[in-house]
């Protein structure tokens, strides 16, 4: 992987262990020389993973729909920062510069990336890595509301296990590397009517 695209909070919240995390994601993904593209914003815990690459020399690709700018305090010591037109040319831009996903805790934006990517993932738009970082148990009654999904009957198996989930950032990064993409489902073709 040469570039992760993290999905995190314009917040710090309030568990210096989730801040802490999110600047060392930052600090090992440069160190691994993996580029990050996330959200451009110098706030949250989205300043806190640019900060971590960028004091580590690595590389930092912020992407922002130009409405935020006014809104977002944007991170103005980037590399490089894109700016589009909607929420949906972000993702999209997100996505096509990335060879991989990371989700840090978040609120309700974080979830949406997070879900979308997957979501095409299991549609077969994409077969990238997707992994979750369950920063001191952020995501347990998530995945535990996806597993009662999968116990329901409301999700397969396969989809739920396109999500790679650790709590530790080199297992997270190792389970990503050793990702193998589920076969495009048959019923899926992109000519479909």
């Amino acid at each position: 992987m040469r570039s992760i695209a993290v999905f995190c909070a314009s917040s710090d919240g309030n568990d210096p262990q989730i801040i802490k995390k999110a600047y060392q994601l930052g600090e090992t993904l440069a160190e691994k020389k993996i580029g990050i593209v996330y959200g451009g914003s110098k706030l949250g815990l989205m300043g806190q993973v640019a900060e971590g690459a960028l004091k580590n020399s690595g590389k930092v690709t912020g992407v922002i729909p130009d409405f935020l700018k006014t809104k977002e305090v944007v991170h103005e010591e980037l590399p490089e920062l894109i700016t589009t037109n909607d929420m949906h040319e972000r993702k999209l831009k997100m996505q096509e510069l990335s060879d991989g996903f990371v989700a840090l805790p978040g609120g309700f934006g974080t979830f949406e990336e997070l879900f979308e990517i997957i979501t095409w993932a299991q549609l077969g738009l994409h077969s990238k890595p997707i992994g979750l970082l369950n920063i001191n148990g952020f995501y347990d009654d998530l995945i535990a509301m996806l597993k009662k999904m999968v116990r329901k009957g409301l999700l397969k198996k396969d989809n739920f296990d396109i999500l790679l989930i650790a709590e530790d950032i080199e297992e997270l990064l190792e389970k990503m590397h050793n990702f193998k993409p589920m076969p495009v489902p048959k019923w899926m073709n992109k000519n479909q009517a």
